[in-house]
């Protein structure tokens, strides 16, 4: 996901190179002595950008190494995650990810970029935000039946924003089309900002977006949320109906940021990532700061991530081969 209007400015309080002052909590000397480098495979301000800088920073003082964030951006994410998947595999290069980790392989089943479950080992998923639908403030569409009721009495013309073409958000909304039997036209932008942005414009009839590009417009009374793809309704959003709510049980589309390692990693570091990450994640500062951008903290095991992973990845590539959907 590229750069996400408003909150690209939350990264300039955290240093690219955080260096550990002091040895963590967990088993010293598990890590192998040297720098920690941190992959997101997207330009920086994006939200994988911003949450690996709000960990990574803590993390340094957790584990006393210097961690830096390596922003890899290009190819939807793909080039930065195969750069990682051909690390060593010594705890030194981590990756921090967003759902685009699940779904590019379902955009190439012909030469798949990356095996996300047999070229990485899980060590926690940290956040997770609900995608949510949201139409302009003055627009006519004030439900999700509405929408889909549009949709079906005039076919082919109702269109629809997402950040970009076969993302996680895109498969989401092509998930719920395909359940309501309905056709809109997805007009693909460069990230979750301007998607958002074509929806305040009326550019488009609707966009789908991860719930902190869409936050604060919706806050602001520009934007109107119709539904959101979590399991739950946001605490903050109470009025706003889940899609499973709206008529579509067992619907889920979501964003999560995970962070992974090189297969082959030892267990001993994976355990130790995970014990600091989840106790950095526990901290008030850090629930507040995540929450307050649209996030909610998950903070898994990582058996749990892995099964996530096992999960997702026939998902949306079974979504993606119905919609006849392929990578740019």
């Amino acid at each position: 996901m590229r750069a996400i209007a408003g909150l690209g400015a939350v990264t300039a309080g955290f240093p690219m190179v955080a260096r550990g002052q002091s040895a963590g909590k967990g088993e010293a000397g598990v890590l192998p002595k040297g720098t920690v480098r941190i992959v997101v495979p997207f330009p920086p301000g994006g939200t994988a950008d911003i949450i690996a800088r709000l960990v990574g920073v803590r993390l340094a003082d957790s584990l006393g190494q210097t961690v830096i964030i390596e922003n890899r951006g290009g190819a939807g994410g793909n080039i930065g995650i195969a750069s990682v998947a051909r690390a060593a595999p010594d705890g030194l290069t981590l990756l921090m990810v967003s759902s685009a980790f699940v779904t590019n392989p379902a955009l190439y089943p012909d030469k798949p970029p990356y095996d996300p479950i047999r070229q990485f080992s899980p060590i926690c998923q940290l956040v997770n935000s609900p995608d949510v639908i949201v139409v302009a403030a003055k627009s006519p569409i004030t439900s999700l039946a509405e929408l889909l009721a549009r949709a079906r009495k005039v076919p082919g013309t109702v269109t629809y924003a997402t950040p970009g073409n076969g993302n996680s958000v895109h498969l989401g909304g092509e998930l719920l089309w395909q359940r309501a039997g309905v056709r809109l036209v997805h007009v693909p932008y460069s990230g979750a900002g301007p998607a958002v942005q074509a929806a305040l414009g009326d550019h488009v009839d609707c966009a789908l977006s991860a719930l902190p590009a869409a936050k604060a417009h919706i806050a602001a009374g520009k934007l109107n949320a119709l539904a959101v793809g979590g399991s739950k309704r946001w605490a903050e959003l109470p009025q706003v109906p889940t899609v499973a709510e709206s008529g579509f049980p067992g619907y889920r589309s979501e964003t999560m940021q995970a962070l992974l390692a090189p297969v082959g990693t030892p267990a001993p570091v994976i355990t130790r990532l995970n014990a600091d990450v989840r106790r950095i994640l526990a901290t008030s500062d850090m629930q507040q700061q995540t929450r307050e951008l649209g996030f909610e903290i998950v903070a898994s095991l990582p058996a749990e991530l892995g099964e996530r992973i096992a999960e997702d990845v026939p998902r949306w590539a079974a979504i993606a081969a119905k919609a006849g959907i392929r990578g740019d």
